[in-house]
């Protein structure tokens, strides 16, 4: 699955562009915002400016669910879905077994409780 930049603002310091620049890489945040700042020092002046204004007006923010947490997608398989399922259907037919069964301790507890 191909990766998408997005700008991280809760770990960024202006706009998250450097933070979600960090994020697609995976590189340290403070190494992309030190390579941004000396980029911009040793004569790509107004050039790394325009491109990190357009980076942060065009990308999009980073999801994220309502506790905080960045959202991502599941990855499972549908080998990993369909063993999963058939041990939810198993565990379901112990169950119906054991609450169908002429179980007379069951029952009995049952009885009991009323």
């Amino acid at each position: 699955m191909r990766k998408k930049f997005y700008l991280d603002r809760r770990n960024g310091m202006l706009m998250g562009v450097c933070a979600g620049i960090s994020r697609y890489t995976g590189w340290d945040a403070t190494w992309v915002r030190v390579g941004a700042v000396l980029l911009t020092l040793v004569g790509l002046f107004p050039w790394t400016l325009i491109a990190y204004g357009v980076a942060a007006w065009a990308a999009k923010p980073a999801p994220y669910d309502t506790l905080g947490y960045e959202y991502r997608a599941p990855r499972t398989s549908t080998h990993e879905i369909r063993s999963s399922m058939r041990d939810i259907d198993r565990r379901m037919a112990e169950v119906e077994q054991y609450v169908t069964d002429n179980n007379s301790r069951l029952a009995r507890e049952i009885e009991e409780l009323r």
